[in-house]
């Protein structure tokens, strides 16, 4: 089936998985500050329309899969937010994305929207992750909702309680700061404080932190994007996946000046708390691990275009790895899972390239279970590969039988292909 078929047979699928083009990387960000007006950190903004208005089009803004990517391999840090902390928002559907694997959690600040309607076992869930995260150093930050009864599981994760002023009565404030301030493991910040009377009222009352245009209006921060060949992207899979020695893997670096920028960016965006600069590839290789290299470059393949295919085609794939890592979720060990999203990620590698599957994967290195879901639709990958296809044809008869097989919900398969399309739409915002 063609790509155009795929999307006509699938409603679910947003028309903004297709790209809106442009060479700029565009992130809007306000700061956030205390009493004194010293800055803390910085909410992160992914803006789509780099023309655009950045208070306008930050209402618009994707979640932290679409920022952090192309926040730290095209802008880097330094640019962004310095050595304070990183507000990006997060949904509790990508609360389990592979970009959170390669970023460094001690300066990153989630913040975690309330879930459609309220719904309880995704309150429950999401507790869950939270608790995670929370060991791997990442911090929370939740809206007002948090204080409502149905979240009660969410707040003895908070770091941060962000009362919006705009969203609140001015007669229900005090009471809402009272009630958010005797969360003693939370700092409380006031945000979209637009007047100084406002500044001083939430003041008054005991909030340290704040954040609004009354103290600066978000601005952005943009840089030109560059793309690597696509060849060399993969043989860094490749040679990744070998674990070959970084001499070898610097050496292939090297050939690409591009991916040299975008790794070198990123690592030294990532590291934060290593001190000094990093400014050999084979230190560069040695610090990130080459497990983290590996998800990194993956990302990267489909945030660019090969000769052969329009972008469209990485998007899919995209949302085949989510979509896919999320069904594995419900019922295989983490490593099965990473293998589930790679083998979404080169689902589509043969339309990519132009070539058949087989061929497509000749040079590259993978796992025997992503080789034989691809290659020969057999083994314990290819169930899922093949319910993901059949929700995007739309094949009910299908669906039910893979959805047995694999002892799978409706609920859960229809939660998991929301949030994948969902996680690809940010994502492709990168």
């Amino acid at each position: 089936m063609s790509l155009s078929a795929h999307a006509a047979a699938n409603p679910l699928q947003p028309a903004a998985l297709i790209p809106t083009g442009g060479d700029i990387a565009v992130i809007a960000r306000q700061p956030i500050l205390d009493a004194k007006r010293g800055v803390i950190g910085y909410e992160l903004l992914h803006r789509r329309n780099p023309a655009a208005d950045p208070v306008a089009d930050a209402e618009s803004a994707s979640t932290e899969s679409a920022v952090m990517f192309s926040a730290l391999s095209n802008i880097g840090s330094e640019s962004l937010f310095g050595n304070k902390l990183a507000f990006v928002r997060c949904g509790a559907g990508e609360l389990t994305g592979v970009h959170l694997e390669i970023v460094d959690p001690e300066r990153i600040v989630l913040q975690v929207p309330a879930v459609e309607e309220n719904a309880p076992d995704l309150i429950a869930a999401a507790a869950e992750r939270f608790a995670e995260l929370r060991t791997r150093g990442f911090r929370l930050a939740f809206g007002a909702t948090v204080l409502t009864r149905p979240y009660a599981p969410w707040v003895p994760h908070a770091s941060y309680i962000k009362l919006d002023l705009r969203r609140l009565k001015r007669e229900s404030v005090p009471t809402a700061v009272r009630i958010a301030a005797n969360q003693q493991h939370a700092q409380v910040i006031a945000e979209n404080v637009e007047s100084a009377a406002e500044f001083e009222m939430v003041r008054q009352l005991g909030v340290k932190f704040f954040q609004g245009f009354h103290f600066e209006r978000p601005s952005a921060v943009t840089a030109k994007l560059s793309n690597p060949a696509y060849a060399t992207v993969i043989q860094l899979i490749n040679q990744v996946r070998k674990e070959a020695d970084p001499a070898t893997i610097e050496e292939l670096l090297k050939r690409d000046p591009t991916l040299s920028f975008k790794l070198l960016r990123y690592i030294n965006s990532a590291g934060f708390g290593l001190g000094v600069e990093v400014t050999s590839f084979r230190h560069a290789v040695m610090i990130l691990g080459l497990k983290k290299l590996f998800r990194w470059a993956a990302l990267l393949l489909t945030t660019i275009k090969s000769d052969s295919a329009p972008p469209v085609v990485a998007n899919f794939a995209v949302t085949r790895a989510r979509f896919m890592e999320l069904l594995a979720a419900e019922c295989l060990p983490p490593e099965d899972c990473d293998n589930a999203f790679l083998a979404g990620v080169f689902s589509l590698l043969d339309v990519m390239l132009g070539v058949p599957m087989e061929q497509a994967l000749q040079d590259i290195v993978l796992p025997s279970d992503i080789n034989d879901a691809l290659i020969e639709r057999a083994g314990l990958l290819a169930p899922f590969l093949q319910l993901v296809e059949a929700c995007e044809t739309a094949d009910g008869t299908e669906i039910a039988e893979l959805a047995r097989a694999l002892q799978l919900s409706s609920e859960q398969i229809n939660r998991a292909h929301l949030d994948a399309l969902v996680w690809s739409e940010q994502f492709a915002g990168g």
